[in-house]
């Protein structure tokens, strides 16, 4: 039983009840890893035991994703006691997993194992449920945080590696969209550039000149208050504001080598699902722009291609890319679900 660090954090409670009935039930190794390298030790070294995975579904992700890596998926049947909060486990619900700690240790003691299909891309990348494509960019930044900046999108949280990766965070990311926010916040806040960082230390005023860096909370507050001040609005009901619904995209999609549409026809989203069960196909959704209607086919293989774009892959946001194939492997997976009525 591999129990997640954010698990322990948030739901200690849930965690213990797990721990108890799945003890109680049967012989349990505890596994308390701090991080990815300590859980990919675990279940190397996991023998015949079957894994239980106690977590939310960017930890479901992380463990289907690293055995699919390791080409021990298929052998490995999967079971999953969620814990977190609502939102954070959306995925296993929909799964078909109980989202209740004692329903879903008793699941793993007596459900049953039911193989499931599974999205894979050219990148290692996998999806259990759905990805889809949002029109337009993000409204808060280019990389889909406010202000900008890679912020939670980026590294093992969803965000694809690529050379604005590697560890930058925010400031640190010298990718295009990073650098031209840096530019911009030192223009808003009066520092003149300085190389894009701020420069100078902490509550400073590094060329004595009164304008205060970047980082200090009034500047921070100031930057935030401009950056939502500048977003183009439309008008709510009761004199609400938000952000406007941003432009479609210009994508070329084909699904098993058929083309569904090219860049010179914009679409509002693209949907990808293997949620119903359709033999090893794929249930493609394309929703072209100021059209009567979606177009929907089933599909084993759906490649979009465009200008950079980012997707909605269950729990994470993963890009840019500019091209991304998913190829759908039948069975590849089991999961522990309660018994059918």
């Amino acid at each position: 039983m591999v129990i997640d660090p954010n698990a322990r954090r948030t739901d200690g409670e849930s965690v213990r009840i797990a721990k108890d009935v799945l003890c109680a039930g049967a012989q349990t190794k505890i596994c308390l890893p701090d991080g990815p390298e300590e859980v990919e030790r675990a279940l190397a070294r996991r023998g015949a035991r079957r894994p239980v995975l106690v977590g939310d579904d960017r930890a479901l992700l992380r463990m289907v994703e690293l055995l699919h890596r390791r080409r021990e998926l298929a052998d490995a049947t999967l079971s999953v006691v969620p814990v977190g909060g609502s939102a954070t486990v959306a995925l296993a619900h929909s799964l078909g997993v109980p989202t209740d700690a004692v329903a879903a240790a008793r699941t793993v003691l007596d459900g049953t194992a039911r193989p499931r299909d599974l999205l894979v891309d050219e990148s290692g990348g996998v999806v259990l449920g759905g990805l889809r494509i949002p029109s337009g960019r993000a409204s808060y930044g280019a990389h889909g945080t406010p202000g900008g900046g890679c912020g939670a999108a980026a590294g093992a949280d969803g965000h694809d590696p690529g050379p604005h990766d590697g560890g930058a965070r925010g400031r640190d990311c010298r990718c295009d969209p990073c650098d031209r926010d840096r530019r911009r916040r030192a223009e808003e806040d009066g520092d003149g550039g300085g190389g894009g960082d701020g420069g100078g230390p902490p509550g400073g005023d590094p060329d004595g000149d009164g304008n205060q860096p970047w980082w200090t909370p009034a500047a921070r507050t100031a930057r935030t208050a401009l950056t939502l001040l500048s977003l183009p609005v439309i008008g709510l009901a009761g004199g609400a504001r938000r952000p406007a619904h941003p432009p479609p995209q210009r994508l070329r999609i084909e699904a098993d080598g058929v083309l569904l549409t090219d860049l010179d026809r914009p679409v509002e989203r693209v949907s990808v699902s293997t949620a119903a069960p359709g033999g090893g196909l794929a249930e493609v959704v394309v929703h072209p722009h100021a059209a009567d209607g979606p177009l929907r086919t089933r599909a084993r293989a759906v490649t979009v291609s465009g200008p950079d774009f980012r997707y909605h892959a269950d729990a994470l946001i993963r890009g840019p890319v500019r091209s991304r194939t998913w190829t759908v492997l039948a069975e590849a997976w089991s999961l522990m679900l309660p018994h059918r009525p």
